[in-house]
């Protein structure tokens, strides 16, 4: 296939509810899309997940624009593509930018599955039906609201609880939580909020069995948080730490820890996310999918991901509604008892709503 052109869209969407962390609080997402069209005509659609501010990892969605426009798109454009794994070979001499390699090799992938009649999973080698979801619960005014919230995100069905967590909002919180749903598999994110002389505090995590606690330490870490696991019952899980197969490789060897997360954008895109995984397999090493407040297209992208086998614990793939007013996908990403049925249409298996596209642009952009 030879891409012809390629479109930048700008999009801003209002979150239904604000979304805090232990390292700020997210009103309106910011999402660029790629739209890669080949000399046939058939259409493909990725996505940045890179924020505003440089604060979950160094990338922005004005230098993830900068990155695509002046270097990726130029290596990709009115090139012969046989295979979208050849996206980051042609990428490896440019070094890092992950999520924007992420967004136009997901649109190179899509708009394979499409010209091949075959769906993303498949594309991929995924063979599940319905993946399990869990939800991911933002730190919130008071316990009695997050109690609250966590009530109404079970009766819903979800599989799993991911609370983030920060010092002062840890160890009474997780008690409170657990004291009121005492069988619900529940799990922390930390986001890098702690550091190794909180092995003492963190200890306390092991009483209330939790399913694992994410990035504890320093985003760039695998040295200290193999200490940590050396001394926590709890399974730590890897997050922003591994951005390919090798940062996997040395964690598990080091014995920093016992699961790991694979967001697509963070390791630059599908490919790289399924030699993650399966070389996780390989080592007997569980992996789920994280979420990074995407549209229905990244979302998308993590449902066929996620279809892969060792994909064994619940993802932090909740439904559209979740987070939107209205996504820009049809149908919308839907949840029925903690489950997702994996679309077995062409591609990503949903369509764009141009006109709900439009309503959200900011600016886009056409490359010839």
């Amino acid at each position: 296939m030879k891409v012809a052109q390629i479109f930048l869209h700008l999009l801003q969407m209002e979150l239904k509810a604000p979304f805090t962390t232990s390292f700020g609080t997210i009103r309106h997402r910011t999402i660029l899309l790629v739209e890669a069209i080949d000399s046939d005509g058939a259409v493909g659609w990725g996505e940045s997940v890179a924020f505003q501010t440089p604060l979950y990892n160094e990338e922005t969605v004005k230098a993830n624009w900068y990155m695509l426009e002046e270097f990726l798109i130029p290596a990709i454009l009115n090139q012969e593509i046989n295979h979208p794994d050849e996206v980051s070979q042609r990428f490896s001499s440019i070094r890092k930018n992950l999520m924007a390699k992420s967004a136009i090799e997901g649109a190179i992938w899509d708009l394979y599955a499409n010209r091949e009649g075959i769906s993303l999973s498949k594309s991929l080698g995924g063979t599940k039906k319905q993946i399990e979801v869990g939800i991911s619960i933002g730190i919130h005014d008071s316990v009695l609201e997050l109690l609250q919230s966590v009530d109404h995100y079970v009766s819903e069905g979800y599989r799993r609880i991911k609370l983030k967590i920060k010092p002062g909002w840890d160890l009474d919180v997780l008690r409170e939580v657990r004291k009121h749903f005492p069988d619900t598999p529940i799990m922390a994110d930390a986001n890098s909020a702690y550091s190794l002389p909180d092995l003492h505090h963190l200890k306390g995590l092991d009483e209330y069995n939790l399913t694992m606690i994410e990035q504890p330490l320093a985003s760039d870490d695998i040295i200290d948080h193999a200490t940590l696991q050396a001394n926590l019952n709890t399974p730590i899980c890897l997050d922003e730490s591994i951005h390919s197969v090798e940062d996997a490789r040395k964690a598990i060897e080091l014995g920093s820890c016992k699961i790991i997360n694979i967001k697509i954008g963070r390791v630059g895109g599908l490919t790289e996310a399924r030699r993650i995984h399966d070389y996780c397999m390989s080592m007997g090493v569980p992996v789920w999918c994280g979420g990074m407040l995407e549209s229905g297209i990244g979302r998308a992208h993590n449902i066929a991901i996620t279809s892969l086998d060792n994909f064994t614990m619940p993802g932090d793939t909740a439904g559209s509604s979740r987070y939107w007013y209205q996504d820009i996908i049809e149908p919308e990403v839907e949840v029925s008892n903690g489950l997702i049925t994996v679309p077995s249409t062409a591609g990503i298996g949903y369509t764009v709503n141009r006109q709900r596209l439009k309503d959200f642009m900011l600016m886009t952009k056409t490359f010839r």
